[in-house]
């Protein structure tokens, strides 16, 4: 996903990084030359500061380089702290925490790791709690977000980096809206902003131009199975399996029955929506972020990515979420926080943005962007995580069986929408296998 990012920030102006300082402060002196003299024996110590900060993130080649010869250069620049920035996988990450934390000599400052990460490390005792630490100025955290950094009452990690998967609406679309949905409703997500809006939407355009206007990469490598398992399922049921054979489910599958009579037949051979949008061969279309950008590039004007409709039980979409942690008994955790509030500030994630693709966790960060197809993108991610209702799945983590996963919600769309089969008979011959795959893995039905 990384890699298709980095085409679309080519050519993008590069921003610089904008010091605003570090967080804290020390206190006024009487005289200038000892104010002089404390100044200078602070820059000494932090100077003589070294921080370990270990990520599962931004590890391919180019992104290793980015974060050392451009991210962490501009943080020891203002601070005078350095950073040895170790790329490192799931597993050895948690081996060297767990081993660290139980001798009692914890060399890591900070971790930069993904939210079901954060999760196992949080469960184990071994993340600090960071309620107490000083605020991060000038910025305000997208409140989905903030509200899965806390766990189990302990605020664990500051979120950093995100993805996920939006809506991209032809503005043709919005001047064939059904009756009582208005265009802000829909770049908002408001609560008229449902799928059942979506559905009148879809028959008023087919209606309209003489086809079906509404796409999904349903193809082959496409990634659709996405919009089963994270979206349809959690904003119809509240889960995305939990619940894979209840009545709320059986509602679900028959909706979709409906709404695919009004979405263009060649989703089915579709892989990425990009090209159907700018052929004119959907006037709105859902896909992973990264798989839309080159209609977003192409034609900024043309084009907005707005939320996904709420359903009844909310508005479920999936995150992929990254965050910084800091591990109990860390070495320097003062200066592991002022890290965490320069990698958080609006213009250092700009800059994450257009370098690694990776969109900002704070509002402020929208705001900074210049017209164009990154601001698009940006906008709309944020209006997606920031509404009220939002239902937020993250993808399981089931190592190899991954696969089996997806192929179930697959099979379960084949026979129940495009072979007319009865949901309730083909639910309830699934579930059990796809609970199993959690229970042979270990971890909760999600």
């Amino acid at each position: 996903m990384k890699k298709f990012w980095g085409l679309l920030l080519i050519g993008l102006m590069a921003f610089a990084v904008v010091a605003s300082g570090c967080i804290g402060g020390g206190g006024t002196s009487s005289s200038s030359s000892s104010s002089s003299s404390s100044a200078s024996s602070s820059s000494t110590t932090q100077e003589k500061v070294t921080l370990n900060f270990l990520s599962t993130q931004l590890n391919p080649p180019e992104e290793r380089a980015f974060v050392k010869d451009q991210l962490l250069k501009g943080f020891t620049s203002e601070t005078g702290i350095k950073v040895n920035f170790v790329p490192i996988s799931y597993s050895d990450m948690v081996t060297r925490l767990e081993g660290e934390e139980k001798t009692g000599k914890v060399t890591i400052d900070v971790i930069g790791d993904l939210h079901g990460g954060m999760d196992y490390m949080a469960s184990k005792g071994w993340l600090m709690d960071l309620s107490n630490m000083p605020k991060l100025q000038g910025r305000t955290f997208i409140s989905t977000f903030e509200k899965y950094s806390v766990i189990n009452g302990k605020k664990v990690y500051v979120p950093w980096m995100s993805a996920t998967y939006v809506m991209v609406v032809n503005k043709e679309a919005f001047n064939y809206l059904p009756e009582g949905l208005t265009k802000e409703d829909v770049m908002k997500g408001t609560d008229k902003w449902t799928y059942d809006a979506l559905l009148a939407w879809a028959k008023k355009l087919k209606e309209a131009k003489g086809q079906p206007e509404l796409g999904f990469p349903a193809g082959p490598k496409g990634l659709f199975v996405r919009f089963l398992h994270g979206y349809l399922y959690p904003s119809f049921t509240g889960y995305q399996a939990k619940e894979f054979d209840s009545q709320d489910a059986i509602q679900m599958w028959n909706y979709l029955k409906n709404l695919w009579q009004y979405v263009n037949p060649s989703s089915t051979t579709w892989d990425a929506m990009s090209d159907p949008l700018l052929k004119g061969e959907v006037l709105i279309a859902w896909d992973h972020t990264a798989r839309i950008k080159d209609a977003i590039e192409t034609k900024p004007d043309q084009f907005v990515v707005v939320p996904v409709p709420r359903g009844p039980k909310g508005r479920g979409f999936i995150v992929v979420l990254a965050g910084l942690a800091i591990p109990k008994g860390a070495p320097h955790p003062d200066q592991a926080w002022k890290l965490i509030d320069y990698l958080t500030k609006p213009d250092t994630q700009i800059k994450v943005l257009q370098k690694v693709g990776f969109f900002p966790t704070v509002k402020e960060a929208s705001g900074k962007l210049p017209e164009g197809p990154l601001k698009i993108l940006a906008e709309g991610v944020t209006a997606q995580s920031s509404t009220p209702d939002a239902l937020v799945a993250m993808i399981p983590n089931l190592g190899d069986k991954g696969g089996q996963f997806k192929q179930y919600y697959i099979e379960a769309f084949q026979r129940i929408v495009l072979n007319g089969e009865d949901p309730a008979k083909v639910t309830k011959e699934i579930k059990p296998k796809l609970v199993g795959l959690f229970q042979q893995v270990g971890i909760e039905v999600p």
